[in-house]
């Protein structure tokens, strides 16, 4: 770079932005425009940049750019020197039409550098290209990072032939305090900006571009960082909850997404306390919280014991003495929505989940797989099947499957989709079911995201377990496979769903028992996927072993016990730890090869060893290791049948020494058919020994 440097900022004022994409609409475009800097050697590499995002602004400073870059020598190849120069070495006509292209002067051919390039010598011409200027090319870098942003639909505004996610109404570019000139979505580049719709002064001119932040909030009542926004409205919704003695949930990933939204909602948040009539409390609180949060972006209060308040927190995009008008308004608003919610919830109950059930037959589960209410048959017959194999309640099981799904046709549950399973728990009790059923209603759903609860009690497993395997098995057996990112019916979620009931409950079942239990379950000749049930098992150990390596586990450790594909996964954990154990032995790594070496032999093996016998034994040490298995197989036995799959290594980590000696004294592959039959056969004993609980190849390096 040369010349003075000076923070660059860039600026673009919108309408109002889509708020859920607002924060990486703010970091993207941040940056593009400080990657496209660096790019044309007008910022260093590590150089700082600030990203901002507001509703209606995007903007980046952009620290230490220069106006123009560093000049740079260049060298480039021209051409083979036996295209370029005649037999008396002047230049041909193809060199000099190449020249006359690139801009070359006739009399620069003196200075060309020849070299050997490949095979042949070649021509090189090195030049000093000078470097980008910044009023140059800041348009550009702007458009290119315009074009770049995450915007799944634009729009036209006026008469130009620009298009963004919303209308722009200036382009603010500052070096230092000078503006550099531009055009941008039919706009040209200025230093005014406008400050908060009704707070702000009117247009506001930056008088340079470190002062950009300082001025928006001085003057135009704009906190233009989202972060530090959000920070400070959370610092104001604690502070505020606090001193009403309330809590904003159980946790903070309670209100996290309703924070991030209402950050992208206002410029200069203030907080405000409102209230509604504690006869609405009458409403299952999971209906007023839902209509407070997604449809009035307010913050529910909470006691101690997570008890809904009937007070609530306003995040005001207004800072005012006399803050009443605000707070009286906002009460009017939200008094018909908890209104409606109450109203849906009496009219609801008038009718009993069994009496919905008819309901179910004309909502389409998918063309292919029938009904809500046929899929509901296959839950029932389903969940009662795995009740049975857990001893649970099967009864139970069977009517929460049955009820499971009936109150998708409510009024509350057509207004708020989310509710499906909580309102059919409230309405089971209403209709006087008992307590495991009605858990298990609303259980059955879960775990609904990473890191949610799994259900809790045998019952509601059961009916988990069915409602996830019934879509699993159902999609994968018509064909239906989710591909790259596409999953449209949520089916990887659906297996990790599975797979951490059965590993964290924990329970003992087999997975490909499950498979074929609800494989049973559809009608016969639907699911018609060749090989459906292998591709499902595959997917879901898949998705296990990527669960597996994302709570940190080892990959190899990983490897090798899925590489057995266990049926019972709720097993899987305690083989991760005997693997991890045994590999710390420093009997393990000599094993592992040997038993990478034993796979590898017995795969070249013309058919099945079978037994070993003792009589064919020649070499002492094939005796030696014979015995030795003989002597060691029932105790690993037990301690596998047991569970003790550490103990069951280390016993195995005792054979190092006889399995050594035996690779170092015996021939396996012996010219005698008898003999080499019987070593193989040793070797596929020792083999099925070693690996009971992982395949411990899969630890050699």
């Amino acid at each position: 770079m040369t010349g003075a440097t000076a923070t660059l900022l860039v600026e673009l004022l919108t309408e109002e932005l889509p708020p859920k994409a607002l924060p990486r609409l703010g970091e993207t475009f941040a940056a593009k425009i400080a990657d496209g800097l660096k790019a044309k050697g007008l910022a260093a590499a590590d150089a700082a940049f600030r990203a901002y995002a507001s509703p209606r602004r995007l903007a980046v400073t952009v620290a230490g750019v220069a106006a123009q870059g560093t000049a740079k020598e260049v060298t480039e190849k021209l051409m083979p020197v036996a295209v370029a120069l005649d037999a008396d070495g002047r230049p041909t006509p193809a060199l000099r039409k190449k020249m006359e292209a690139k801009g070359i002067a006739a009399d620069a051919v003196a200075g060309f550098e020849r070299r050997i390039d490949g095979k042949a010598e070649a021509l090189f011409h090195t030049a000093v290209v000078p470097g980008a200027k910044l009023a140059e090319v800041l348009s550009a870098i702007v458009h290119d990072a315009v074009k770049a942003l995450p915007i799944p639909k634009v729009m036209r505004w006026g008469d130009g032939d620009a298009t963004f996610v919303r209308p722009v109404h200036k382009l603010t570019f500052l070096h230092g305090a000078d503006v550099v000139p531009g055009r941008v979505l039919d706009l040209d580049a200025g230093r005014t900006t406008r400050g908060h719709r009704f707070m702000s002064r009117g247009d506001i001119d930056i008088a340079t571009a470190d002062a950009y932040e300082p001025t928006l909030l001085a003057e135009g009542k704009v906190i233009p960082c989202f972060a530090e926004r959000r920070a400070d409205i959370e610092r104001q919704l604690l502070a505020e909850a606090a001193r009403q003695g309330a809590r904003l949930g159980a946790t903070k990933e309670d209100y996290a997404d309703l924070l991030d939204e209402v950050a992208a909602l206002v410029e200069h948040p203030t907080v405000y306390v409102g209230q509604f009539e504690a006869e609405f409390l009458a409403v299952p609180q999971e209906c007023l919280i839902l209509t407070m949060r997604a449809n009035q972006k307010y913050f529910p209060l909470f006691d101690d014991a997570g008890t809904l308040l009937n007070r609530f927190l306003i995040v005001s995009n207004m800072r005012v003495a006399d803050p009443s008008n605000i707070v009286s308004g906002n009460a009017r608003v939200v008094r018909p929505r908890l209104s409606d919610a109450r109203f849906f919830f009496e009219q609801d109950k008038k009718q009993k989940l069994e009496a919905r059930l008819p309901r179910l037959a004309p909502v389409v589960y998918h063309n292919k797989l029938g009904s809500q209410l046929e899929r509901v048959g296959r839950l029932e017959v389903l969940a009662g099947a795995i009740a049975a194999q857990l001893h649970g309640d099967v009864a139970a099981a069977k009517r929460a499957a049955r009820l499971a799904k009936a109150d998708l046709v409510t009024d509350m549950v057509g207004e708020f989709p989310e509710l499906q399973g909580i309102m059919g728990r409230y309405y089971a009790l209403a209709d006087g079911e008992g307590q495991v059923v009605a858990d298990a209603i609303q259980g059955h759903y879960q775990p609904r995201f990473a890191g949610d609860a799994l259900p809790a009690g045998n019952v509601a497993a059961a009916v988990a377990l069915a409602d996830k395997l019934d879509a699993l098995v159902g999609f994968f057996g018509i064909g239906l496979l989710p591909t790259g990112d596409k999953d449209p019916f949520a089916l990887r979620r659906a297996a990790l769903g599975v797979l951490r009931i059965l590993i964290e409950t924990p329970l003992p079942l087999e997975l490909p028992k499950l498979i074929e239990t609800a494989a049973a379950g559809f009608k016969p000749g639907l699911l018609g996927a060749e090989g459906f049930a292998a591709q499902l098992q595959d997917f879901m150990l898949e998705r296990l072993k990527n669960l597996l390596r994302e709570t940190g586990r080892d990959g190899a450790v990983v490897d090798a016990v899925l590489a057995l594909e266990p049926a019972r996964i709720d097993l899987v954990p305690a083989k991760l730890a005997a693997v991890e154990a045994f590999r710390a032995l420093p009997e393990a790594e000599a094993l592992a090869a040997a038993n990478k070496r034993i796979v590898n032999i017995l795969k070249k093996a013309a058919a099945a060893p079978g037994e070993p016998d003792i009589a064919l034994l020649q070499e002492e040490a094939e005796k030696a290791l014979f015995h030795q298995l003989v002597e060691v197989a029932p105790l690993v036995d037990s301690h596998v049948a047991n569970e003790d799959y550490t103990d069951a290594l280390c016993v195995l980590a005792g054979l190092r020494t006889a399995v050594d000696r035996f690779f170092e004294d015996v021939m396996v592959m012996a010219e005698e058919p008898l003999t080499r039959h019987n070593r193989l056969a040793l070797l596929a004993r020792l083999a099925g020994l070693m690996n009971q609980v992982a395949d411990i190849s899969r630890l050699s390096a």
